[in-house]
């Protein structure tokens, strides 16, 4: 074990990782002197990535480079780390340097003064950003705070300091799809804010064009809350009673003898009707995909390989895989660390 790990997801964050790097490793000596590390997890990129991460933990002992198989997404490259980390307390902090490392000696202070499991980092401002994504990331916060069960902090990511015990209870939570921030919400212990300003990127563009933004906000709303389907069945109530008001009307008009006109507003009745039923269909199936989804148990991330000498030889996966073989092997195929899962208890046999 160490006094402290950071983990950083990485996509395509070539032209970020020196200065990445120079400023992790001064505000981790300044935080915990000697006894930290910093473990970059290469979410399949397509530029000098990896090999810039090699070249970094080839020079730096405190630095451990894991690199998925593929691209599995940022909250499945997080947990990656999450799950290889060995740290007593554990720093989450994205690549592109717009939360500030800086700032890690006033969470530790935080959590040390206030007894806390988890100190997250709340946006006061955001630099650099567009008008668009401001009032979208607004929206959302507000929308999840309101929609789900669980009270999520409003305009907080995943910039946070972790102690080692609710880091084990997360990594207890085996979801496929995952909504970290919103995870560690869920599972309690004391949790306290710290403000700061947020920067603009440092290099690079955002991985976070508005496709995945969509789909990022689906997930979370529908990991968390089953509000989208009372949603559904309040509209179901709602169609049913307009349809009782419409027998009504019918039966009145019938019975005065009045001729009903209507093609085009009969026409538009089952067009809308036929619309609620989709739009109710594809909210259950979301929910029964994510349970598809988790019922096949499959690892939640793949390792091809860990780069930084010692640190890897001990580490083992509760929530992925990590393969032992490479290319180069003489034996192709290998073995690999599974998943650790509990085991239930073997009923014992009847004597004959």
């Amino acid at each position: 074990m160490t006094a402290l790990s950071i983990v950083v997801p990485c996509y395509n964050e070539e032209p970020c990782l020196d200065a990445l790097h120079h400023r992790l490793s001064a505000a981790a000596r300044a935080a915990a002197g000697e006894d930290y590390e910093i473990v970059l997890v290469n979410d399949g990129s397509r530029d000098a990535s990896w090999p810039m991460m090699q070249r970094l933990a080839a020079d730096d002992p405190r630095l451990v480079a894991v690199n998925l198989s593929r691209n599995h997404g940022h909250q499945l490259a997080l947990t990656a780390g999450l799950d290889l980390c060995r740290g007593d307390v554990v720093l989450i902090i994205d690549a592109d340097l717009q939360d500030p490392p800086e700032l890690l000696g006033d969470m530790l202070a935080t959590m040390r003064n206030e007894q806390a499991d988890v100190v997250y980092g709340v946006r006061r401002s955001r630099a650099g950003e567009t008008a668009f994504k401001r009032a979208t990331a607004a929206g959302f916060y507000r929308l999840l705070k309101s929609a789900t069960e669980v009270e999520i902090p409003v305009d907080a990511g995943d910039f946070r300091l972790i102690s080692r015990r609710a880091l084990d209870a997360l990594m207890a939570m085996p979801e496929q799809a995952r909504f970290i921030r919103g995870m560690v919400a869920w599972i309690g212990f004391k949790q306290v804010p710290i403000v700061y300003n947020r920067d603009q990127r440092f290099a690079g563009d955002t991985k976070y064009p508005l496709r995945k933004m969509i789909r990022f906000a689906f997930d979370a709303i529908t990991g968390f809350s089953s509000a989208p389907l009372k949603l559904a069945s309040h509209a179901g109530l709602a169609l049913s009673l307009g349809s009782l008001l419409i027998i009504f009307y019918i039966t009145y008009a019938w019975l005065a003898g009045e001729s009903i006109q209507g093609w085009t507003s009969l026409m538009l009745v089952v067009v809308i009707l036929g619309a609620v039923q989709m739009f109710v269909l594809a909210l259950m199936g979301e929910y029964i995909g994510r349970l598809y989804n988790q019922a096949k148990q499959r690892p939640l991330y793949i390792v091809q390989e860990i780069a930084g000498g010692e640190r890897d030889r001990d580490r083992q996966a509760k929530l992925g895989y990590v393969a032992e073989a490479t290319a180069n092997s003489d034996s192709p195929g290998g073995s690999g660390t599974l998943p650790i899962r509990k085991r239930s208890a073997a009923k014992p046999r009847s004597s004959a």
